[in-house]
């Protein structure tokens, strides 16, 4: 009778925050319950709005799907009669796209562990730590992000040929390590919220400013470090201007450039299905991603000051 008691107490404290948290959404700010179909035509709005948004991506992937003389019926079908996976691995084949995928990879994985620990230090700097013209600075920064792209893009690129970085992948990946201004706005906003006492009490005792960062913040930011990391994921995985710059050499090239070169150097000999099954492997990694860590995603995201 115990153990039934100590298994079903869980379960009806999930019961009980949910039904919580569903009444809360059904009030107003003050408190009166909203009508019943104030919250059927949200929920069909979004649920319309998100059918649109996944048009574009199923029409990709059963095209992918599709032979040729399918793709070229009208009306379109709009689901394949015969599935033509050997689409994916002429695509493949087509083009060096296991190079490609591991020059993307080894960016992208650097990209992320430089952005999550640059940028938890710098917003720790910023959130937890008492100094002199702290918030003017942290203005300076935030105000970097009203830097247009091009303004940058020729002094950059003179810095690195100089350097002799150009057809490596140091311009990609380095830059990640000084942090982004929207980075640490986001992880500012979340670490802002951690009790202050517990960080002075550890201070007390004795334990330092990296004890502190990494025992204590590190551990309860994971939700708004997980979003700094799909964030900058998705901005290095997708990254087109970077790779097309730096990155001259095929032996050095993303799947990005590779995608661009595919469609372009091989149209004539590249069916359409062919490179739909390309894109498609091109974004599956991200959908991957975002699937596997939504609710930190959008915990982080909610948490971190974007409600």
């Amino acid at each position: 009778m115990s153990t039934t008691t100590r298994t079903d107490s869980p379960r009806k404290r999930r019961s009980q925050v949910r039904a919580a948290d569903l009444d809360q959404l059904n009030r107003r700010a003050d408190g009166t319950r909203r009508p019943w179909y104030s919250t059927v035509i949200a929920r069909v709005v979004m649920i319309v709005l998100s059918l649109v948004f996944l048009l574009p991506l199923y029409w990709m992937i059963i095209s992918s799907l599709k032979s040729d003389e399918e793709l070229a019926q009208f009306p379109p079908t709009f689901w394949p009669h015969s599935w033509q996976l050997g689409n994916f691995v002429d695509a493949v084949a087509a083009m060096p796209f296991l190079h490609f995928f591991a020059n993307s990879t080894i960016i992208t994985l650097s990209v992320v562990i430089l952005s999550v620990l640059s940028n938890l230090v710098v917003a720790y700097g910023f959130a937890c730590l008492r100094w002199p013209g702290r918030d003017v600075v942290f203005y300076v920064v935030i105000a970097t992000l009203f830097l247009p792209f091009p303004v940058t893009l020729i002094p950059m690129f003179d810095m690195w040929a100089r350097l002799g970085a150009v057809n490596t992948f140091v311009p990609l990946i380095l830059p990640a390590m000084f942090g982004s201004a929207f980075y640490v706005f986001l992880l500012r906003q979340f670490l802002l919220q951690i009790p202050r006492d517990m960080l002075d009490a550890a201070r007390i005792d004795g334990a330092r400013e990296w004890t502190i960062l990494w025992r204590l913040v590190f551990p309860t930011a994971k939700p708004a470090l997980t979003t700094v990391a799909i964030f900058a994921a998705v901005a290095s995985w997708n990254d087109f201007m970077g790779p097309l710059i730096y990155l001259q050499d095929e032996s050095v090239q993303t799947l990005s450039i590779g995608l661009q070169s595919f469609r372009s150097v091989h149209a004539q000999d590249v069916s359409f299905n062919q490179l739909m099954a390309a894109s498609f492997l091109v974004i599956l990694p991200l959908l991957i991603l975002f699937f596997v860590f939504q609710r930190y995603f959008i915990r982080g995201i909610t948490i971190g000051g974007f409600k």
